[in-house]
């Protein structure tokens, strides 16, 4: 009988169980259960008192050292009265722990939980909430920068889209969409007016998926692509999940107005930042595309195929570019 590797494995919620508690200082009643998989495993860990979310890394995703920033990170932000899933250290004051899973080392981190939960449209009051979150978030990461990716046009664009180049045939009217819009997005990148530009650490994931929502309290979580780059991208990210969640355009752009005067009552948003927007926005789509791509392994199945794709791009990218591209 031959051996046979393995790509992607899913641990056990039982003994994700056992685990925590013997590493961590939690009652011998504590209990798991799997959330879902993809790029990372999330599991929810229930105490008599207490819930907490246990991350664990895909085998070859994130080094030790990119998940230590990823951990620094959100202390730091905690430590600012930031309200973010922070990391729980276990009973010998450590963060990171390590799994030997069938296919390697795989790095996992318990995780503070979030109150409330995901809303996918919400009123125009809490996307001006969302707007100081992401506004205070931006006035503790600028200026500062993390030993992770940083997010040039280089990443965004022609890296994302030599991921996604295998998985849908160049001769699709897909395809060919993708290939004209992308060099007039690196042109306005690259001629943007960096001064007007600011950087530090983004999220780039901010969305109603990483919120949690109870009342007004407002939690940001699944820091797991931060890096560094333009802090717009994080405010052209949120803008656009809200021309998918919003297909009514004047309650669409009250809430973008109501998120853009969130934001501006604590940081501003500069003229070239707000020409850029769409721009960005386009950008992010290639990079989520190249992202999936990127990652088959872990998506894989009937979900990412050139069906898939050719959806991805006739119901969310080219609609937005279709609403957006005489702003460029």
């Amino acid at each position: 009988m031959s051996d046979f590797s393995v790509i992607v494995s899913t641990i056990s919620p039982a003994d994700i169980a056992r685990f925590v508690r013997k590493t961590y200082p939690v009652t011998q009643n504590t209990t798991c259960r799997l959330l879902k998989t993809g790029i990372n495993h999330t599991y929810r860990i229930d105490t008599e008192k207490e819930s907490y979310i246990f991350r664990i890394y895909c085998h070859n995703w994130r080094s030790r050292e990119e998940i230590s920033e990823e951990i620094d990170l959100l202390r730091h932000l905690s430590q600012k009265n930031i309200p973010v899933s922070y990391p729980v250290a276990d009973n010998s004051g450590r963060y990171i722990q390590e799994i030997q899973a069938p296919e390697g080392l795989r790095f996992a981190v318990l995780f503070s939980f979030a109150p409330g939960q995901k809303i996918l449209t919400y009123s125009k009051e809490i996307h001006f909430e969302v707007g100081k979150l992401m506004a205070r978030v931006h006035g503790v990461t600028k200026g500062l920068e993390q030993k992770r990716v940083t997010y040039t046009v280089d990443v965004l664009l022609n890296q994302s889209f030599e991921y996604f180049r295998p998985f849908l045939p160049e001769n699709t009217e897909e395809m060919q969409f993708l290939m004209k819009t992308r060099p007039l997005l690196e042109e306005e990148l690259l001629n943007a007016d960096l001064h007007g530009l600011r950087n530090g650490i983004v999220h780039l994931d901010i969305w109603f998926d990483n919120l949690n929502i109870s009342g007004h309290t407002i939690t940001l979580f699944d820091f797991d692509l931060c890096g560094n780059g333009w802090l717009c991208l994080d405010v052209a990210y949120y803008v656009l999940q809200l021309y998918n969640t919003e297909k009514d355009a004047s309650e669409r752009a009250g809430k973008i107005q109501a998120f853009y005067s969130g934001y501006e009552a604590i940081e501003k948003i500069s003229d070239e930042e707000r020409r850029l927007m769409p721009v960005a926005g386009m950008s992010l789509y290639y990079f989520y595309m190249g992202l999936l791509c990127r990652r088959f392994n872990d998506w894989s199945g009937t979900f990412l195929n050139e069906v898939y794709l050719k959806r991805y791009v006739n119901t969310l990218i080219r609609p937005y570019y279709e609403a957006t591209k005489m702003l460029f």
